[in-house]
């Protein structure tokens, strides 16, 4: 699927004037204080995507820390390991973390003392859901229906606003049969993209891949591909040549099932899909279409995001 940008000729926003008014540097590439204008933005589509929600959804927000374990057995590390961002403590009595705080004090690297903890920094809102139904038992026939949300991150330093290593992400997801999964990803293509240009966002949807690691990662990305199993929706925050992905509509056949024995009321291995929303690239296309000034932003954009 292919949907020409429109409005093509549009001159870009200065992204540096918005990253002044909206975003202030914490130090750290990709990682950002909010200001009330860009929020007041999120919190308008956070309503707005909640309003989207499907009946029978069930509703869940995730902290930004998830078990380690549970994201090894679905395979992240395979997948992803140079975007994982795993959470480390001091441990140890006082002698030992006073020892740390010397090092530190002496100008000397204290890190050395830090040790691995059961935590990782969530890479994604869906990936706490697997085990959660795992747990459940058997997926009733007629499938289950999540809303889920958290605080991400991941390990990619960028100079470029679209590019956070923290980051908010909502998701629909969806666990029951193939076909099931098929018809929740055509449904959410069509809402996908009514919802963006009830926003007045210029946007395209186009087949995609993951940026799986390593050389067997590229074979992983042609396949997918070949297999139609991501769409992203692009809006050109930079330019047309070089859009930013700010929703993507996946199917993950069953790999989440194989990897958490998730069966279905007939005994099948369970499919599952997602819809993601990038809540903080939708709220910077948003003003790198419309510009800083709320107030003469379109009326229908206004209306869907109530403010």
């Amino acid at each position: 699927m292919n949907v020409a940008f429109k409005d093509r000729d549009r001159p870009d926003r200065a992204l540096d004037a918005i990253a002044e008014a909206l975003l202030l540097p914490s130090g750290i590439d990709g990682v950002y204080a909010r200001t009330a204008a860009f929020e007041d933005v999120v919190n308008g589509l956070t309503a707005a995507i909640s309003r989207l929600r499907e009946p029978g959804t069930e509703v869940l927000r995730f902290p930004p820390v998830m078990s380690r374990r549970q994201l090894e057995k679905s395979g992240y590390l395979k997948s992803f390991p140079h975007f994982l961002g795993c959470v480390c403590c001091l441990n140890g009595g006082e002698a030992e973390v006073g020892a740390a705080v010397d090092r530190f004090e002496a100008g000397e690297d204290w890190t050395q003392s830090l040790s691995a903890a059961d935590l990782v920094l969530s890479p994604a809102a869906c990936y706490p859901v697997y085990p959660l139904v795992a747990s459940r038992g058997d997926v009733p026939a007629e499938g289950l229906l999540f809303d889920v949300a958290s605080d991400c991150f991941r390990r990619e330093p960028s100079k470029q606003l679209d590019r956070l290593q923290s980051f908010r992400m909502r998701e629909y997801v969806f666990v029951g049969t193939a076909s099931q999964v098929d018809e929740f990803r055509r449904r959410w293509l069509t809402r996908g993209q009514a919802f963006a240009s009830q926003l007045g966002l210029t946007w395209r949807v186009d087949q995609a891949s993951d940026p799986f690691f390593g050389r067997g990662g590229k074979l992983m990305a042609m396949s997918q591909v070949e297999q139609a199993l991501k769409f992203e929706l692009l809006v050109p925050v930079h330019s047309a040549e070089q859009p930013t992905a700010c929703m993507s509509f996946n199917n993950h056949r069953d790999h989440f099932g194989a990897a958490w024995s998730l069966r279905t009321a007939a005994g099948y291995v369970a499919h599952t899909g997602c819809v993601a929303f990038g809540i903080d690239r939708l709220a910077l296309a948003l003003f790198a279409t419309h510009g800083l000034d709320l107030e003469r932003w379109p009326g229908a954009a206004r209306k869907t995001l109530a403010i």
